[in-house]
């Protein structure tokens, strides 16, 4: 699969929802390749802004989407990594900050 198919099917997926992928969309193939790298490295998506350990049941938590989504989107705006926003995030009526990471290893 290629990030662009990818993104396609990640469109979708986010609206049936409620949110969107980040409205950069070079930012975020970009993402898209990082997952699809660590689905050809690892087996699975892991999410390409954290450090995967390689075995899929102790990176479950950050297989895209993460556990962390849906909470970072309803308290930022926008998910650890800003590939899924709010459309009020991607409209620019939410700041753009960092988003802290949840994830305790």
């Amino acid at each position: 699969m290629t990030a662009e198919k990818l993104y396609d099917v990640l469109v979708k997926f986010a609206a049936s929802q409620g949110i969107e992928l980040n409205r950069d969309r070079e930012f975020t193939l970009d993402i898209l390749r990082g997952l699809l790298r660590n689905e050809e490295r690892y087996g699975y998506r892991s999410c390409p802004c954290r450090l995967a350990s390689g075995a899929k049941e102790q990176d479950r938590d950050i297989i895209c989407p993460c556990s962390y989504r849906d909470p970072d989107i309803a308290e930022f705006g926008s998910c650890y990594c800003s590939l899924y926003v709010s459309p009020a995030w991607n409209e620019g009526a939410v700041e753009h900050v960092f988003v802290p990471e949840r994830r305790v290893i």
